[in-house]
């Protein structure tokens, strides 16, 4: 039995990536309500912040800028 053969060209290294990144970067749509789930994630993002920093009380503030620092020394301690 003959073996198969490709119908299309084998990609050199180049090639690939360059489809690589044109598939990751292709545009996807979106459906109607993704779109209104998205700018609705979007506006309470921008308000949860604001009210969150209007609510938390000094001592709360420190903590979590504290435990934020941390996390980020902890991050580049592991990174190198």
């Amino acid at each position: 039995m003959p073996k198969r053969t490709r119908n299309t060209p084998k990609l050199d290294t180049v090639q690939n990536a360059r489809r690589v990144f044109l598939e990751a970067t292709e545009t996807v749509e979106l459906t109607v309500v993704q779109q209104v789930m998205r700018q609705m994630g979007a506006k309470g993002g921008k308000i949860g912040g604001k009210r969150r920093l209007e609510t938390m009380t000094d001592e709360q503030r420190k903590r979590s800028a504290r435990k934020a620092a941390k996390a980020r020394w902890a991050k580049a301690k592991n990174g190198q």
